[in-house]
């Protein structure tokens, strides 16, 4: 049966029946427009794949059967059939073809395309319900990375009447990330009675915390019967005052809707809630006050107020989220409460206390507190990281940051000649000539799979010989015991880089330390806002740095030049550097972020501060690992280049307040903040 389908499914994809996968009238829209249709094999294919991405059937059924021999067959039948299993808006089609899903599986199994399919299968066999066949596949998915797949991995378990209430909790801390899946997971443990409403309600408030607002709503259904009326939930989300002005009866849904409505106030204003909170806090729980409190806290941490660690000790009994945990420490850090440093990191879930940023921080209070061996215990477990609380770490304890050794590149010449031949590198390779950096990437990892550390170095260096440079770093980050840390802090251009150095008068370590954490090295690197090139700068900011050092006004084309761009890139850096009194911690964050919210986040200081806690307590999720992550790689770029061991707390220095000036340079906003 599986073979005539094969055959069946071959004759499709070269212009057979095509009602088996598109109904007569799309199959006739989509004949209706041939004249739109590419011609060049590569550009059929990459509007496949365009097709594809859009859940658009008829046309991907129509690309695909005009490419009969592409050099990569399995991609265009998984490009034909994906738009088969989604519709338009992503949601999954009850109805997907099981059989020329299964038959595509086996056809392709052990394939990096095989497991995308069934990442896609498996998410419509959670929305039919079809634990059985489920539970199948999961078993073969090999990367496990979709969060939708593990809430209904978890429904699955729970149908087949297993407890799942714990590794649900610790599951569900991301709500902009929870799809569908997850959304019904929290219905389907309150319907077993394995959540209470006070889990639902705390993950009502997880989404409203960080805006999630659909998300909030529909986990609210799981309320059921229970729920608050739509005109007071409403109230508690859009007029959370007036609602609060009304008074608090004694119930329990009174009290949560009190809770979500300080949520709400907080985001905005958390002085001003603060003040409303402590009008209405008698008239809750005591755990309903700490949990208030919490959420006040947060915010208030977030902006700098400096009444948030009084807040946050209120909130010792209430629940928090994984963000408010953490900005307890920040807070504390920001006052230097060594002691309040060390009770927040004590009172976090241990998936959060055991993470190296807040090892490094325990260290950090133990010694200030006199607990110097207990600290030096801390220290010696995340040293040997090759990462920005690593490097600290190895500081605290009295040693250089170094290089480890490497090993001679002559002795994986064998093992390289071995690896160009392995068709995922190939197809990976063709891939990137194609600008189609995720399936590439996909490709190659999987093609890593239980590599040693020889073969992912021979692999690394595979990488780089044929340009893929994201790729030679990703596979020398790999590595395990063995390193070569001049393929993993990989340096092309190095001409270009160190003469643009010299005109801007920048450090070429910083440099390159930020290319690898904007682009990964891909020099036609486009970002999902429009940033372009090795250094993604914004055509706005490129523009202004052209006019400023006498381009005058730049094409596109000119703007994704290697050597323009790399000039224009480290112009602006040189601005922010010289505008943020020579503080590497300041510009890269004004970098990211852009100059005015980088002077706002140092005008809130209110004395000086190490640099380390100033690049943790910055307000933005993406900014501040961005900034930890540059400056982690340019302490290896400098040893690199300058053959001696670094400092990373050098670099660092001390943040100043200074007020915010009146203009700047600005980049415009980049980031999506999720806190």
């Amino acid at each position: 049966m599986i073979r005539r389908v094969t055959q069946v499914y071959r004759v499709l994809l070269v212009g057979g029946a095509l009602a088996t996968l598109v109904s007569c009238s799309t199959a006739n829209a989509a004949r209706a427009q041939p004249e739109s249709l590419p011609t060049e094999p590569d550009a059929i294919f990459l509007a496949l794949r365009e097709a594809a991405q859009k859940n658009d059937a008829p046309r991907a059924f129509e690309l695909a059967r005009r490419l009969p021999a592409y050099p990569s067959p399995s991609y265009v039948e998984y490009f034909a059939l994906k738009p088969q299993l989604f519709d338009a808006s992503g949601q999954a089609r009850l109805n997907a073809p099981d059989t020329l899903i299964l038959n595509f599986l086996q056809k392709y199994e052990g394939q990096a395309i095989a497991d995308r399919m069934r990442n896609d299968y498996l998410l419509v066999l959670g929305a039919r319900h079809a634990w059985h066949d489920f539970d199948e596949q999961y078993q073969r998915f090999a990367l496990k990375d979709d969060l939708q797949l593990k809430c209904y991995a978890l429904q699955a378990q729970a149908a087949h009447g297993r407890e799942v209430a714990e590794a649900a909790r610790a599951l569900l801390v991301a709500p902009n990330r929870y799809g569908n899946g997850c959304v019904e997971l929290i219905s389907v443990l309150t319907q077993k009675k394995q959540f209470e409403q006070d889990d639902i309600w705390q993950q009502i408030r997880l989404a409203y915390e960080i805006n999630e607002v659909a998300v909030g709503n529909r986990i609210a259904d799981a309320l059921g019967p229970q729920r608050p009326s739509p005109k007071q939930f409403a109230m508690a989300v859009t007029q959370p005052q007036a609602l609060l002005e009304q008074g608090v009866p004694i119930n329990t849904a009174a009290h949560q809707l009190a809770l979500l409505a300080i949520t709400r106030i907080a985001r905005q204003d958390p002085i001003l809630a603060a003040a409303i909170f402590t009008s209405i806090a008698e008239r809750l729980t005591p755990q309903e006050q700490a949990t208030g409190w919490g959420t006040i806290a947060y915010r208030a941490a977030l902006e700098k107020i400096p009444l948030a660690p009084d807040w946050y000790q209120l909130a010792t009994d209430g629940w928090l989220s994984n963000p408010a945990y953490e900005w307890r420490v920040r807070a504390a850090l920001l006052a230097e409460n060594w002691p309040m440093v060390l009770k927040a990191i004590e009172m976090m879930p241990g998936t959060l206390r055991h993470q190296p940023v807040w090892i490094y921080w325990q260290g950090r209070g133990l010694r200030a507190t006199g607990e110097s061996a207990l600290a030096v215990q801390a220290w010696r477990k995340i040293a040997s990281n090759f990462d920005f609380y690593g490097q600290l770490a190895t500081e605290e304890l009295g040693r250089q940051i170094a290089l480890p050794p490497t090993t001679a590149l002559a002795e994986r010449e064998a093992e390289i000649k071995r690896l160009q031949t392995l068709p995922g590198f190939q197809l990976a390779e063709h891939f990137y000539r194609l600008q189609m950096y995720f399936e590439g990437a996909r490709e190659w990892n999987w093609t890593l799979r239980g590599m040693s550390d020889r073969q992912l170095l021979a692999a690394a260096e595979l990488a780089r010989r044929l340009k893929l440079y994201d790729r030679a770093v990703n596979t020398a980050e790999r590595t395990r015991q063995e390193h070569d840390f001049k393929l993993r802090y990989i340096a092309p251009l190095r001409d270009l880089m160190e003469r643009n150095a010299k005109l801007t008068d920048l450090d070429p370590a910083w440099a390159y330390g930020l290319i690898r954490q904007e682009s990964r090295f891909i020099s036609d690197a486009r970002s999902s806002v429009g940033a372009t090139g090795l250094m993604q700068l914004m055509p706005g900011t490129a523009q202004l740095v052209a006019r400023k050092i006498g381009l005058g006004k730049i094409s596109s084309a000119k703007m994704n030049d290697v050597e323009t761009n790399i000039l224009l890139g480290m112009n602006y850096l040189a601005m922010m550097y010289a505008e943020l009194d020579a503080s590497p911690v300041l510009a890269s964050a004004a970098y990211n972020a852009g100059p005015h919210r980088a002077q706002k986040w140092r005008a809130a200081l209110t004395r000086p501060i190490e640099g380390a806690i100033f690049a943790e307590t910055i307000p933005f999720n993406e900014t501040r690992d961005y900034v930890k992550k540059v400056l982690a790689n340019t302490v290896y770029y400098a040893t690199l280049l300058n053959g001696t061991p670094q400092s990373l707390k050098a670099r660092l220095g001390v943040i100043a307040p200074q007020n915010v000036p009146e203009a700047l340079p600005q980049k415009p906003d980049t980031t999506k903040q999720i806190n």
